[in-house]
């Protein structure tokens, strides 16, 4: 039943918003990158793809007949056939152009001095079906999101773990307090998937036993259950900003507090300082007054 409705929906879409990463050898990377620009170029897809040694991360949007053919290209170049894919509403203007790089690795360009290869070296998968069902008997667990600080602002998690990562390369700082939880599993979440496969990587690397990563992301999960044990949205790296499922549902909660007066808001705006450019989430009522906007507690070195 399910498969169907998501099927009905999907067919009914003009625009579809694809997610997507494969930890897989790269042997070429320039010449998948002239493949891959290429291929949207004529398909009309606009969006970020990264291509590294080690893989490929993307995130691209166009109509949705454009999409599958896309998709259809993929699956016929043999390390890519089995890349797993997320797809979600378009909106036909989430991206203003096309960015297809190389980078040292599929994340930030910042990590691949770990020396952590997924593809050799990661934690235990738990499926969707697998974490509620862990929230609903009550087992006990850590769940540790792996994102940015300002991406868990607008949702997370119940009694989840919230790093203070200002960027994702700040992992190490905060080994040492994740090296804590040694009583009960430790489970890693992200956006789509990509950074839990090389954090839990770097976890397990570092002497950690029990972890795990939810596959496919958060976005998996919201879609199965929406507005259950994750709550408010989804911060996503487009022009939605943010996402979610049945938010119109008296279900849906607003966990989102804004910077300056702390009352419910899911709306994020950035820091004008030029030395800043913080992401944060500030009311319409407080933005109105604070034009040019810039941090409230000060902005950071």
């Amino acid at each position: 039943m399910y498969s169907w409705i998501v099927f009905w929906y999907n067919a009914h879409m003009s625009y579809q918003i694809l997610l997507y990463y494969k930890y897989v050898e790269v042997t070429d990377p320039t010449a998948i990158k002239l493949w891959q620009r290429t291929l949207c170029q004529q398909l009309d897809l606009k969006g970020r793809i990264i291509v590294a040694p080690e893989g490929i991360n993307g995130t691209v949007e166009g109509p949705i007949d454009n999409i599958n053919q896309y998709v259809r290209a993929m699956r016929e170049y043999p390390p890519f056939n089995t890349i797993k894919y997320k797809r979600s509403e378009g909106t036909g203007t989430a991206f203003p152009n096309l960015s297809v790089k190389v980078r040292a690795d599929i994340i930030s360009n910042s990590v691949a001095e770990w020396d952590v290869n997924p593809a050799h070296m990661t934690g235990k998968y738990l499926t969707a079906d697998e974490l509620h069902e862990w929230y609903e008997s009550g087992k006990k667990f850590y769940l540790v999101d792996m994102r940015n600080d300002y991406e868990h602002k607008s949702g997370h998690f119940e009694n989840a773990i919230l790093p203070e990562l200002e960027n994702f390369r700040d992992l190490p700082k905060v080994l040492p307090q994740l090296q804590q939880l040694t009583d009960a599993p430790v489970v890693t979440v992200c956006t789509g998937g990509v950074r839990c496969e090389k954090a839990t990587g770097f976890l397990v690397k570092h002497g950690m036993q029990d972890v795990y990563q939810l596959q496919d992301g958060i976005v998996t999960y919201m879609e199965k259950y929406p507005n259950q044990h994750f709550k408010g949205k989804l911060y996503v790296f487009d022009d939605r900003v943010l996402m979610g499922f049945d938010t119109d549902s008296p279900q849906h909660e607003i966990v989102g507090r804004c910077s300056v007066c702390q009352k419910p808001s899911e709306q994020y705006v950035n820091c004008t300082n030029d030395e800043c450019h913080r992401h944060l989430i500030c009311c319409e009522e407080c933005l109105s007054t604070r034009t040019p906007f810039t941090c409230p507690q000060g902005c950071r070195a």
